[in-house]
């Protein structure tokens, strides 16, 4: 079964970085994917997203580095990534395979 209470201490500590906002929701995903500490998935991320740890809770940097990078904001424009584009441009910035892309990549082949 798991630790009950691992999303939970997960989910908090997304939302305390900002979550979408910032990068929380990426640092999440690489502790539930790897199984990364908090401090190692926020290194990781920082360093494949070329900013600075400290920079990963600052929602108006995340915002200019989340549009260049297509991987999604939290209030989409025109133009801007969402949805399936935006987890294919997380998947590649990332460096990790995410499950819903590599299905929607194998119903097209």
């Amino acid at each position: 079964m798991g630790d009950p209470f691992a999303m939970a201490i997960t989910h908090a500590h997304a939302s305390g970085m900002g979550g979408m906002r910032g990068a929380g929701d990426l640092v999440a995903r690489m502790q539930m994917s790897k199984g990364m500490r908090i401090e190692e998935a926020k290194a990781y991320v920082a360093k494949k997203l070329n900013v600075g740890i400290e920079d990963l809770t600052d929602p108006v940097i995340m915002n200019e580095v989340r549009t260049d990078l297509g991987i999604g904001v939290m209030t989409p424009l025109p133009g801007v990534a969402k949805g399936i584009e935006a987890k294919f441009n997380i998947a590649k910035a990332l460096g990790i395979d995410i499950n819903c892309v590599k299905r929607f990549m194998a119903r097209t082949s």
